[in-house]
């Protein structure tokens, strides 16, 4: 209670506020969970940095304190468990726990709705509403009462579309006077927006990154990606190999295998032509959504065999088994949406 009490006295006092990445103003005491330790002491000093920080994210993770966001629904299956959060001007935002045999990987929103309107994904149908701040992306993690190992920016939304926040969120994450979250169980999952793919690059972050491909060629990515129609596939495909040389870590590769439009033998031999002898790994996922004329759903016997062409090619190569799909918290089935 002295940090609490500390923090809202000098609120109180001095009226220490700072302008977030959307130009508004916010204060310390409204959205303490948006900010990093440094920007604590710099204010307030390294005590009640330190005491803040411990009544964060220390001593009870559970707690209501200086919440911005609501859980209004949690739903499960045997291996998922989906909450769903209510943000203060009424949106709705999902996040997704998945229990593995590896250990517990939280998948956190970055955005409510995406601009980037993936057709074989239902969190883009409305468009982009906003950003969500550093502060409501660390708290889907702290409203999450599981063990996790892992945590994934694959939920609603383009983290690189919402660069400023999702690394502040990612600094904060891994604070070791905070979460003091593992930087290597941290991943980012993006269609790679180039200048974004190019300043994460840059960045001295040991995380993972997972390029969201789905596509061999401009046209079909196009087609299947439109917010990304600005963006040469060779060119952000060669960043990405850029990012893992750089960083030497395996790049990972999302592709949704969608019958007769992305799984010829022609698509098969240009990911060996650019993923073959090299640190990247090739997740072959099946399509979550609803049936359509043009959207089919591939079944075992045609993942393997796109599987084993890959391999055959010294690609390494996965078929990611999708968890959550009747409660809809799979890949692709997460919504945002106005209440």
């Amino acid at each position: 209670m002295y940090a609490e009490n500390k923090l809202k006295g000098i609120i109180m006092d001095t009226k220490y506020r700072i302008l977030n990445s959307e130009g508004s103003i916010t204060d310390f005491f409204l959205c303490p969970t948006g900010f990093l330790y440094n920007e604590f002491v710099t204010n307030f000093g390294c005590t009640v940095a330190d005491e803040v920080f411990y009544s964060l994210y220390k001593k009870n993770r559970s707690s209501s304190i200086y919440r911005q966001i609501i859980p209004i629904n949690i739903l499960t299956d045997p291996s998922t468990k989906k909450y769903v959060f209510k943000l203060y001007d009424n949106r709705q935002i999902e996040t997704v726990c998945i229990k593995r045999r590896t250990g517990t990987t939280v998948c956190l929103s970055t955005q409510s709705g995406c601009s980037v309107r993936c057709i074989f994904c239902e969190s883009g149908k409305n468009g982009l509403h906003r950003n969500l701040s550093a502060s409501e992306i660390i708290q889907q993690f702290l409203f999450v009462n599981e063990n996790v190992n892992r945590i994934v920016f694959m939920g609603i939304g383009e983290p690189l579309n919402n660069y400023e926040e999702v690394l502040k969120a990612i600094h904060i994450l891994r604070d070791r006077k905070g979460l003091d979250f593992p930087t290597d169980g941290i991943t980012i999952s993006t269609v790679g927006p180039l200048p974004a793919l190019h300043r994460l690059k840059q960045e001295s972050l040991k995380i993972q990154l997972t390029l969201s491909l789905h596509a061999t060629d401009q046209v079909t990515r196009n087609e299947l990606i439109p917010g990304m129609v600005n963006f040469s596939i060779n060119e952000t495909i060669s960043e990405a190999l850029s990012w893992q040389r750089k960083h030497n870590r395996k790049l990972t590769i999302a592709y949704l295998l969608l019958p007769g439009i992305n799984d010829s033998e022609r698509d098969s031999q240009r990911l060996v032509q650019w993923f073959g002898h090299k640190n990247v790994i090739i997740n072959l996922m099946s399509y979550n959504g609803p049936k359509s004329l043009k959207l089919v759903t591939a079944n075992n016997n045609q993942l393997h065999k796109f599987m084993e062409i890959l391999k055959n090619g010294f690609v390494d190569a996965a078929i990611r088994k999708a968890n959550g799909g009747k409660i809809n918290a799979a890949c692709g089935q997460l919504i945002a949406k106005e209440i």
